[in-house]
């Protein structure tokens, strides 16, 4: 991240809200947890992506017709 800070994109996507962050990352346990989200927070644009109408919405397993057991 450092060598790509104010260079190029990077794109992360979680599932997790930005407030959760911290902790996924190891929280107060992690000296880089710090570090990590001073340069994605500080530097990034968060997109939140909501779906309009949950029931509607189909997962990529429903989307390709793939069961749980099939891998790619």
């Amino acid at each position: 991240l450092h060598r790509r800070r104010k260079r190029s994109s990077t794109i992360f996507c979680s599932q997790y809200t930005k407030e959760g962050w911290y902790e996924q990352l190891g929280g107060d346990a992690s000296p880089l947890a710090d570090a990590i989200l001073d340069r994605i927070v500080h530097d990034g644009y968060v997109i939140n992506i909501v779906p309009i109408d949950p029931s509607k919405d189909l997962s990529m397993r429903e989307v390709y017709g793939l069961s749980e057991t099939d891998r790619m």
